[in-house]
């Protein structure tokens, strides 16, 4: 199945403590004032300028593995690698806010408003990483709704967790998300700067599990591996 998805403004709003959290900034009530109308006037403008879309696509367990194949990594070096084989549905995606948002942002950095450049880039990044968790909840969704109430989905994409950002090449070549305006360049970096891309696991809560014993767990800052098995081991 592939579906081209278009998500309304309020769907790709991110919450403001995921704004705050990720900038290290305390919580709104300990915002500054002028802190408070850099926020408010990021959020404003982004809401005005994003146009949010998805390219979703099922896969295969053997067309997933002939995605991750190209990279000549070993798929139990990868933290996706160890999941997939254990899900019950696979799902490419990509997705995008579109390109009015990031050209507001490179103007802003053009004409020296860094305060307001980096906030609303901020915003965005957060925006950008809740698509995917919203494709994850739409894929889990319509599962449940074929029979499968028990699937558990999340993202997984190239750049984290030890699948390279060269992984977008052969996910690209297998999705084709032309129709929502993405594309990629030499670097591997997305055209809209604001998108994300990578692949929707889904199946029972414990086959996201994994033990975080690769050799860029040493550089991980975050722990974000831990976080994100919580969130969905809890009880619907």
């Amino acid at each position: 199945m592939r579906e081209i998805v278009t998500f309304t403004k309020a769907e790709a709003q991110p919450a403001l403590d995921a704004v705050l959290e990720a900038q290290g900034l305390p919580e709104e009530d300990a915002l500054a004032p002028r802190l408070r109308r850099l926020i408010d006037e990021a959020m404003a403008s982004y809401t005005a300028l994003i146009e949010p879309r998805a390219a979703l696509q099922d896969v295969t367990a053997d067309a997933f593995a002939a995605v991750l194949a190209p990279l000549g990594v070993s798929e139990d070096d990868l933290a996706v690698g160890r999941v997939y084989p254990r899900a019950d549905a696979l799902a490419l995606f990509v997705a995008t806010l579109g390109e009015a948002l990031p050209e507001r942002i490179r103007k802003l950095f053009s004409e020296d408003s860094l305060a307001e450049g980096y906030m609303l880039d901020s915003v965005a990044s957060a925006g950008a990483d809740l698509l995917s968790d919203r494709l994850a909840g739409r894929f889990e969704a319509r599962l449940s709704a074929e029979g499968r109430a028990d699937a558990r989905v999340l993202p997984y994409s190239p750049g984290y967790c030890g699948w390279p950002t060269t992984g977008q090449r052969p996910l690209f070549a297998a999705l084709e998300p032309k129709e929502i305006g993405v594309t990629l360049n030499a670097s591997c970096l997305m055209t809209p700067l604001k998108s994300v891309s990578g692949v929707l696991v889904a199946g029972a809560g414990d086959v996201h599990r994994f033990r975080p014993d690769f050799p860029f767990c040493d550089d991980c800052q975050t722990r974000e591996c831990g976080r994100r098995l919580a969130s969905i081991l809890k009880p619907h």
